[in-house]
């Protein structure tokens, strides 16, 4: 089974990496799929292809480095022709979840700057609804985390502190918190609760990505590669 997922991640990430072309603007992503294509890019473009990469996480940003792909710091003009990212679900209509790695406050900052968002995954992360097989992740900063799980816990959404390896308050590359929401009643409305979260003092960004993706690649055991695109009830915000 662990043989199949990785076999369809790397379909997904190939797929994606196809897609760039020399001299590119990237926006990298963060996460398993995430790293397959940072590593596909490199394969391709073993020269660095006179790309410009921009990574969503420290992580992100040293592999990119050590496998010779020129990445730097985000600039003010920055605008990228392709995002390249993963997904922990991925709903009919391209609504996700995003920041299983923590890394979701940056990687939806890029997605919104760049003009062609492609997310890679494997046939699991597809799910009817968002919420249905992993909590939505919330960055908070630490100051107002108390409030916050209150204010939480009276919505309903069931929220945990994520914790690190040691059993401490697992902190993004922005020095910030996250808090994991497992709501009570299923998620009928993301756009909805993504706008809610977004309300909260002290909530700095949500995991739902809501209308800013243009494709998924969805990998298989095999080889093979179904994109999906999204329906005209969710245009992309300007």
């Amino acid at each position: 089974m662990a043989g199949d997922l990785t076999r369809a991640k790397s379909a997904a990430a190939l797929a994606g990496a196809a897609r760039v072309h020399r001299g590119a603007t990237i926006a990298l992503g963060t996460g398993s799929t995430a790293t397959m294509a940072i590593r596909a890019l490199a394969e391709r473009f073993t020269d660095g292809g006179d790309l410009t990469c921009v990574a969503s996480s420290l992580a992100s940003e040293k592999l990119a480095r050590d496998l010779g792909l020129p990445v730097r710091s985000l600039e003010e003009s920055d605008r990228f022709d392709l995002m390249l990212d993963g997904a922990d679900e991925v709903t009919p209509s391209l609504e996700l979840t995003k920041g299983g790695g923590g890394a979701l406050f940056r990687e939806k900052f890029l997605a919104r700057l760049s003009r062609e968002v492609v997310i890679l995954v494997d046939p699991s992360k597809l799910v009817p609804r968002v919420g249905t097989r992993v909590p939505i992740p919330v960055e908070v900063v630490p100051f107002a985390r108390p409030a916050l799980l209150r204010e939480l816990r009276g919505l309903g959404l069931g929220p945990a502190l994520r914790a690190d390896n040691q059993g401490q308050p697992f902190l993004t590359d922005n020095g910030n918190e996250v808090l994991d929401l497992t709501p009570k009643s299923m998620v009928e409305d993301a756009a909805g609760l993504e706008a809610l979260l977004h309300g909260l003092p002290g909530a700095v960004e949500c995991g739902l990505f809501i209308g800013l993706v243009q494709r998924v690649l969805v990998g298989f055991p095999d080889g093979s590669v179904q994109e999906r695109l999204p329906p005209a009830a969710h245009p992309r915000p300007a």
